[in-house]
């Protein structure tokens, strides 16, 4: 196989949050979770080939608000939720196209959840390598605030004072 070829490039994360799995899956699939933890705004119709919209800058003009025009893929309540997730808009080639990332959850407690995600579906050359070294640190960050979330209370979106990406 040629080397510039990378077939099985992932970005695989988990983390266990003290939360219950309902909690836990009601803050990925919900307007009121995500806007707790992901993004101040949102477009969720939790189904099959529903919307899945993350606005990071909802006061923008279309096409620079965040991840817009995503798709759900996979709904199995309270164990496995995928979607299809696009690149920010300073990279073209890439947010025209879609790679997948498929979440799943596992009670470990009563009140504690692991989240496992997986982030696939990356093409080949410098564009792709800048996308996949963006989102292997912003899904750190995203975590992160997951965590924050349920252990101090939801995100303050207009405070600014919670986990950003280094650009």
């Amino acid at each position: 196989m040629s080397e510039d070829i990378k077939i099985n490039r992932s970005i695989i994360r988990e983390i266990e949050i003290a939360a219950s799995i309902d909690e836990a899956w009601s803050a990925w699939t919900t307007k009121e979770g995500i806007q707790s933890f992901f993004a101040p705004d949102c477009n969720v119709d939790l189904k099959v080939f529903g919307t899945y919209e993350i606005f990071f800058s909802p006061d923008a003009e279309p096409g620079k608000r965040g991840a817009e025009g995503n798709r759900i893929l996979t709904v199995e309540p309270y164990k496995m939720f995928s979607f299809t997730w696009d690149a920010p808009a300073y990279m073209p080639h890439v947010r025209k196209q879609r790679t997948s990332v498929v979440l799943k959850f596992k009670k470990m407690a009563e009140e504690k959840t692991k989240v496992f995600l997986c982030h696939s579906g990356w093409g080949d050359g410098e564009e792709w390598d800048r996308a996949f070294d963006y989102f292997s640190a912003a899904w750190d960050i995203i975590l992160k605030r997951l965590l924050i979330s349920f252990e101090k209370g939801p995100i303050d979106w207009d405070k600014k004072d919670y986990p950003k990406k280094q650009d």
